[in-house]
């Protein structure tokens, strides 16, 4: 049995451009294989690739990111470290090389006001050894081969958000998941304003649908997730407010404190003001990107 079995996911159309890291990778060849599958839809892929591999953790990444040259070592390192571990997983981080509008787009992603706590799928924080679905993404993930003798693999049903159901299904198990910065890899972002939009609509159309799949009460639900939608319907309303009372301006103006002070704290933190002008603009497409996604998807349903 090798230790590590390198699972990549591929869509028909794309190559495999996480392969020129992966040759050059500072860790035995004998004792790593690489599997990559390749069809629509990434949970099939995955799970085609389970069945087929052999190793004693499960490596799980993207078609198109780029690794660390140590990034083998580094788990090696950590699993020895914390046998208990049952899956664990790293940032996804912008690549230097990323153009403007996908390293701005990228300063987003990793900002606690764009994505809450899961800024830490984006950046790199603090290692966690109690991590959760919020942590962790299948971009960047190693599991012990013993989880899926457990548990089902990934749901067909979703994607995205086949990863977090993951997560979540596994913790509620039994298994320990845990977060490293260590475990680097880069990530390109959208390149287009069209994507980047797409990108978070479709994460908060597959929210509520991942949550029935996890059979989490509305009640149970993270209420974060909900304010995009709220927020959303609040600026669709806003005419009928403002007919009420000139108060409910307010929340339109603080949001707005809100986005200038966390776009100053983020061009400030990369050193890059050039991305300013954008950043305001790029918080509120992703929040009202998110919040129509998770209202379409409870008006489809």
């Amino acid at each position: 049995m090798v230790k590590f079995s390198l699972i990549i996911p591929v869509a028909p159309y794309r190559n495999c451009e996480i392969m020129d890291s992966i040759k050059k990778l500072d860790y035995p060849k004998k004792e790593c294989e690489v599997i990559t599958e390749y069809g629509y839809n990434p949970s099939d892929n995955r799970n085609r690739a389970i069945k087929k591999s052999k190793g004693k953790y499960l490596v799980f990444l993207d078609d198109d990111g780029i690794l660390e040259k140590d990034y083998l070592k580094q788990a090696e390192k950590f699993l020895k470290k914390h046998p208990d571990v049952d899956i664990v997983g790293g940032p996804q981080l912008t690549p230097p090389s990323d153009r403007y509008f996908a390293k701005t787009s990228g300063y987003v992603m990793s900002s606690w006001f764009g994505t809450y706590t899961m800024s830490s799928r984006y950046s790199k924080r603090e290692e966690n050894l109690d991590a959760d679905e919020y942590s962790l993404t299948s971009a960047n993930c190693i599991a012990k081969r013993e989880v899926f003798k457990k548990i089902k693999p990934f749901d067909p049903r979703l994607f995205p958000g086949e990863d977090p159901e993951l997560y979540a299904r596994a913790k509620k198990a039994g298994f320990k998941l845990a977060y490293t910065p260590q475990l680097i890899m880069y990530h390109r972002r959208r390149p287009t304003f069209f994507q980047y939009c797409k990108q978070f609509f479709k994460y908060g159309f597959v929210r509520m649908r991942k949550e029935k799949i996890n059979k989490t009460p509305v009640l149970m639900v993270n209420p974060v997730f909900f304010i995009p939608s709220f927020f959303v319907l609040y600026l669709a309303t806003l005419p009928l407010w403002l007919a009420l009372h000139p108060i409910f301006l307010w929340p339109l103006i603080m949001y707005g404190i809100l986005i200038l002070c966390f776009s100053v704290y983020e061009v400030h933190s990369h050193s890059d003001w050039k991305a300013l002008p954008v950043l305001p603009f790029l918080y509120l497409s992703m929040h009202v990107a998110y919040g129509l996604g998770m209202l379409y998807s409870l008006i489809k349903k």
